[in-house]
């Protein structure tokens, strides 16, 4: 029957095997979202979901928390914590996110009360966008430096250098200079102390690049070299997400595959110098008393998931560019394997060049490698130049397409360039007092604080609102509608029990083993302490004012009508996708296949609320006519004039 030809486009959803982004007996134009966009093809996806996963945490966090917690047998724990917590938690956002088309803001129509899980995801990129793209400019100012026959990082006769000096190249001038170099004093012969040496490198980027200051609140000048660089790499995020993922997805070919031909070549040059084996040696060595200490377990679970980008708000809105049918169970695997190994590999590469300098420096490796962005610049900066800029694409995108989502208008989806300047116009300005000479300690501080504990908080609240506010049965069914096969056996124990204990177990890790954050010999004080304490809970607390709000907003409703029950407009943006449960009735009108919004549907209520009207009025005055809904529809729609 004509009534019921948009039904016939899909079939029953369950039990099927769909093709990416198709449909069997549906047009593949059909499964595109022209209003809100699509990846080009999936390989886009995955690309730039692994340049969203991949990024600093692999560089220099991974190598760091490995031959601290016992080299080698750190692996046991962090594969563990892979398979049970990071892989799981990766499908349910993605999963989550693709359901829906929807950003980390207008997804929260599962359970509209926690809404302010979506508005503290937004903070908390942010946050880690602000800081991201600092070291994204330093990155670019390395590479201007290195555009020169010698490399200013090479010797140690520069005026930034200290005595303590020692470079491949000047080690036996050091040398000389160290057993030769007295001074005499009134009489007394004074041997110059060379026992702390430093790598040219490293004093390049402590009294150079950032000519830091002695103290987080002394900013002193902003430094212009770096500023510059600033507006560059925000300019460059601008071009590359001028048309959302459409040009992203163009980008990212080169940017999340590049990264790994510069690892490889720093690899193979790394294992040829002399000195490497001891430093992986050093890096794979297990030490497998440390397995049995809690705080190994700890590490592992919050690299995981620090790494794999969890409770960003990035993964659910890649996922949401997606179509609908896309298989993101097979994606989910993939990029997280990818992810960790990613970890692994860059672990040979920086520890092959630290035992290169602890070898040169005549150190152990221990004393080389340190924690913090300094070690990769330190390490290798050609690298670095590369890898943290895909996954700002996804921050920027994320606050891009809330805002878009939230508003949904057409004015602001044909105007989205305006609302991606206006982000990365704020988020340039707000990142001005990290191009101070104070710049280092603040990044560090919003490094530890402002996406640490708060997005644990974040995930376990997000998986305990799917899981048990929703319901675990009602999401399996969403799932196995979108993928035609239900959530394997595995994941489903996990999202409900493994998953959030593990979640809650590295909360109670990070409360109970806090320590203030020190660089190097500075403690910081306790005002910018507490500075750190407000960015954390500044997305915590979105939660529970967005919950209240709710609440009061919604007099006389019970708390089964306000938090359980999902809104109406949940479930698949496209008409064709919302089938069972999620399918129209049959009064309502499905002519073009096309996003639900919420406020062209609000335009057309007084429209359905005055025809309704004339209906009953015309039903008092004439008799009713018993036929099929179409003809119904027909006498109702046109009435006879003289009527």
């Amino acid at each position: 029957m004509p009534s019921q030809q948009p039904c016939n486009l899909i079939g029953p959803p369950p039990k099927q095997t769909h093709k990416n982004g198709a449909v069997p007996g549906e047009p593949v134009k059909k499964d595109e979202n022209s209003r809100r966009g699509n990846w080009g093809n999936q390989i886009e996806f995955v690309l730039t979901s692994v340049g969203y996963a991949v990024g600093l945490g692999n560089v220099w966090r991974f190598p760091y928390l490995c031959y601290r917690n016992g080299g080698g047998a750190f692996m046991l724990p962090y594969f563990i914590m892979l398979v049970f917590c990071g892989i799981p938690l990766f499908f349910l956002e993605l999963s989550f996110g693709q359901f829906a088309s929807q950003g980390c803001l207008g997804v929260w129509k599962i359970s509209p009360v926690f809404k302010g899980v979506g508005y503290g995801m937004m903070v908390v990129s942010t946050y880690i966008g602000i800081y991201y793209n600092v070291v994204i400019c330093i990155s670019f100012y390395y590479f201007f430096q290195s555009m020169t026959h010698l490399l200013p990082w090479t010797y140690c006769n520069n005026p930034w250098n200290t005595p303590d000096c020692s470079g491949v190249f000047s080690s036996n001038i050091t040398t000389r200079l160290a057993n030769v170099s007295t001074s005499l004093v009134e009489g007394v012969t004074e041997v110059v102390n060379r026992t702390k040496r430093t790598s040219p490198s490293e004093e390049y980027w402590k009294h150079y690049v950032l000519n830091i200051s002695d103290g987080i609140g002394n900013f002193g000048e902003v430094r212009l070299p770096i500023l510059g660089c600033l507006a560059l790499s925000w300019f460059v995020v601008f071009l590359c997400l001028i048309r959302g993922v459409k040009s992203s997805g163009k980008v990212v070919y080169f940017t999340a595959t590049f990264p790994y031909v510069v690892l490889t070549i720093l690899f193979i040059r790394g294992i040829t110098l002399e000195g490497a084996v001891n430093g992986i040696k050093y890096y794979l060595t297990p030490q497998w008393h440390k397995v049995l200490d809690a705080k190994v377990w700890g590490d592992a679970a919050s690299q995981i998931f620090y790494s794999l980008g969890c409770a960003w708000g990035g993964l659910i809105t890649m996922a949401s560019y997606n179509k609908f049918h896309n298989n993101c169970f097979r994606d989910s695997i993939i990029i997280s394997i990818t992810n960790c190994a990613t970890s692994v590999y860059a672990g040979f590469v920086i520890f092959s060049i630290l035992g290169f300098m602890a070898h040169n420096l005549n150190v152990p490796v221990s004393e080389v490698a340190d924690h913090g962005p300094g070690l990769a610049f330190v390490a290798y900066p050609e690298a670095l130049t590369l890898l943290p800029l895909p996954s700002l694409f996804c921050l920027l995108e994320t606050l891009v397409t809330a805002v878009v989502d939230e508003i949904g208008t057409d004015w602001i989806i044909r105007n989205k360039t305006v609302v991606t300047l206006s982000v990365a116009v704020i988020g340039f300005l707000l990142g001005v007092p990290l191009t101070t000479r104070a710049g280092i300690y603040w990044l560090l501080l919003m490094d530890n604080y402002a996406a640490s504990f708060s997005l644990v908080i974040i995930s376990c609240i997000m998986c305990v609102c799917v899981m048990y506010v929703y319901g675990h049965k009602q999401y399996f069914k969403d799932v196995e509608m979108m993928l035609g096969f239900p959530p394997p056996l595995f994941f489903k124990v996990c999202w409900r029990f493994i998953s959030p204990v593990i979640i809650s177990c590295i909360l109670i890790f990070t409360v109970i083993q806090y320590k203030p954050i020190t660089y190097n010999d500075y403690v910081f004080p306790s005002w910018s302490l507490y500075i750190g304490f407000c960015m954390a809970m500044s997305s915590v607390l979105c939660i529970p004012i967005y919950a209240l709000y709710k609440i009061s907003r919604s007099p006389g409703a019970t708390f089964r009508e306000f938090s359980c029950r999902p809104h109406p407009k949940w479930g698949p943006a496209l008409r064709e996708h919302r089938t069972g449960r999620y399918a129209p009735l049959a009064s309502e009108e499905t002519v073009e296949t096309r996003p639900l919004k919420d406020k062209e549907e609000l335009n057309e209520e007084p429209k359905e609320e005055a025809k309704e009207e004339e209906t009953e009025r015309k039903d008092d005055i004439s008799l009713t006519i018993q036929g099929s809904n179409g003809s119904t529809n027909t006498t109702h729609n046109s009435p006879n004039p003289s009527a």
